[in-house]
């Protein structure tokens, strides 16, 4: 009797990894819609920057809003990315290997192995998506002084040593 509560018990744990396929579903979808909302906003940039050379008109904010809409873009590229690893990560984890990428002899960027790995790879990107909205935000401030600029500089220099330590102390 005990026996077969423990085999049903463990039958049902067992299974409930299954709920993962929640999120992996759910990340997926996240990452489609990222792709497609920082796609039509290249398309934007792309249909305005058209527009602005066929009618000669060259409004003073032209060049920021291209830059802008454009790194913005992939800002939203790169969150789609998060998700399609979390996505990939937690199937390979959980789930089951995913066959198709194996027999093809994809990229092992979508590979992941343990736990660690899913977050080192995560914190990576993530990292990335920091500092591209760092750089979208600073396109958009307005300096008004020697101190401010002294702040800027030391937000930079900041951003270049944490990426170096980043690199640094990844396997190559």
């Amino acid at each position: 009797m005990m026996k077969t509560i423990e085999k049903v018990f463990e039958s049902v744990l067992w299974n409930g990894r299954l709920f993962i396929l929640l999120a992996v579903i759910f990340s997926m979808v996240g990452a489609i819609i990222l792709f497609v909302v920082a796609s039509a906003d290249i398309f934007d940039v792309a249909m305005k920057t058209i527009s602005v050379y066929v009618n000669h008109e060259h409004p003073d904010n032209f060049h920021e809003m291209v830059v802008g809409g454009i790194i913005g873009a992939v800002d939203l590229y790169l969150m789609a990315v998060v998700m399609l690893i979390f996505s990939f990560g937690l199937y390979e984890l959980f789930i089951s290997e995913i066959d198709q990428a194996k027999e093809s002899g994809a990229s092992k960027v979508l590979e992941i192995h343990s736990l660690d790995q899913l977050k080192d790879k995560l914190a990576k990107v993530i990292v990335m998506v920091l500092v591209v909205s760092f750089f979208q935000r600073v396109l958009h401030t307005e300096y008004n002084g020697a101190l401010e600029m002294l702040y800027f500089s030391g937000s930079i220099l900041a951003l270049a040593v944490g990426l170096y330590f980043l690199h640094k102390g990844g396997k190559h």
